[in-house]
């Protein structure tokens, strides 16, 4: 088998194994959870699982468990473009403030560690690499407005905590001033939204030999409530990109966009699992080939 096909089936057996982890708490709770004593309770708890939690405008107190898998093109030896894969084991923490019944804050925290082959010339035969990624912290503002509609702010700072020598890190410290609102669409089922919000990633500091971050990255979130407390999500994360940045390798024009999904469960109302899985579509800046990310939150 091909390197590149040892690491695509090396993604799956890790994605297969994570998944596995994670629904064996999810299943073990929702045996556990007691049956509705009547039909109307058991319609009013489905429609409690409306959508995912965690989103920018979910003021909600969760810790997150979160495994993702990308490749992405990386620079190899004598010019050449090379795959190169990144695992990223990351914690991450929210909790919210009620500032008043139509304001809420909340603070985020993520703490990423990461395993990725780059060559370099600390690691040019490319193997795997592993410590710390950049971790960060956010702070959004949110404002209700009535059952429809809400609003938000947030910035979010990345330090540059990554080994960057290694390729673990961008070496820059990093800003991301972000805002969207949210509309309700009860119509279509209760619990279900269109959310669009946008961000901007500019790096301010840090390693001058690092090159510069300025990229505008956008998603256009689409939420399906489905039965029995799944739902459905089209554009999540905000992987749409326009880069205003240096060019990266392998780049030929400004423009990234990819297909994005996610589909999960919640399986209580503390516990919720779901899957993503994003593919370019325009790959003009590549920002990855392939990339998955597995979330298990659990809300306190």
């Amino acid at each position: 088998m091909s390197r590149g096909g040892l690491r695509v089936a090396a993604i799956g057996s890790r994605l297969i194994g994570w998944t596995i982890v994670a629904a064996l708490p999810a299943v073990a709770v929702a045996q556990q959870a007691p049956a509705p004593a009547s039909g109307a309770s058991q319609t009013a708890d489905q429609d409690l699982g409306g959508g995912p939690t965690g989103d920018i405008l979910n003021p909600e107190n969760l810790f997150q468990l979160y495994y993702s898998a990308k490749t992405a093109p990386g620079s190899g030896p004598d010019g050449t473009i090379r795959t190169v894969t990144t695992d990223t084991f990351k914690l991450r923490g929210d909790y919210a403030f009620d500032l008043s019944p139509d304001w809420q804050f909340v603070v985020r925290g993520d703490l990423p560690y990461l395993a990725k082959d780059p060559v370099n010339s600390v690691n040019p035969d490319g193997e795997f690499l592993y410590g710390l990624g950049d971790a960060d912290v956010q702070g959004t503002v949110i404002r209700t407005f009535d059952s429809r509609w809400k609003a938000g702010a947030a910035v979010r700072l990345i330090t540059p905590s990554g080994d960057w020598d290694n390729g673990l890190g961008s070496g820059l410290w990093r800003v991301q001033p972000a805002a969207g609102f949210r509309y309700s669409l009860p119509e279509i089922s209760f619990g279900s939204y269109f959310e669009p919000f946008a961000r901007y990633d500019q790096s301010f500091a840090g390693d001058p030999a690092k090159k510069a971050i300025s990229n505008l990255q956008f998603a256009p979130l689409v939420n399906f409530s489905l039965p029995d407390r799944f739902f459905l999500s089209l554009y999540p994360s905000a992987d749409i990109r326009w880069n205003f940045g240096p060019p990266v390798t392998g780049q030929t024009g400004r423009l990234f966009l990819p297909f994005d999904a996610r589909i999960g469960r919640n399986f209580s109302n503390n516990l919720s699992v779901s899957l993503e899985v994003g593919v370019p579509i325009i790959k003009q800046y590549p920002v990855y080939d392939f990339a998955t990310q597995l979330r298990v939150n659990i809300n306190f």
